[in-house]
């Protein structure tokens, strides 16, 4: 399955779960934040899909995705760039200390 699929699949999974994505241009990496009571995961629409996947999926961590129906593709390719970027990993690529 293409990535811009696998990226659609999982927006339509957040929207079950009530997070809405945004796609926004700036100098960030992304992910689940809070906004005034509504939490978002915001997408770097200046990234290639494979990292705003990879940002979308890491997004989804800890949610209880197993309650929910997902593609075999899309689910496989969720557990893989989870057991490819392990929690720890995230925040030692934006260490800038």
């Amino acid at each position: 399955m293409k990535t811009k699929h696998i990226l659609e699949e999982l927006r339509e999974a957040a929207a079950g779960f009530g997070l809405e994505v945004r796609m926004e241009k700036g100098n960030f990496r992304g992910g689940r934040c809070k906004i005034a009571d509504e939490e978002i995961i915001v997408l770097n629409k200046r990234h290639l899909p494979e990292e705003q996947l990879v940002v979308l999926a890491n997004s989804l961590r800890g949610l209880p995705i197993d309650d929910i129906f997902l593609k075999p593709s899309v689910r496989a390719a969720v557990e893989e760039i989870w057991r490819q970027h392990e929690p720890a990993d995230l925040y030692e690529a934006d260490d800038t200390e």
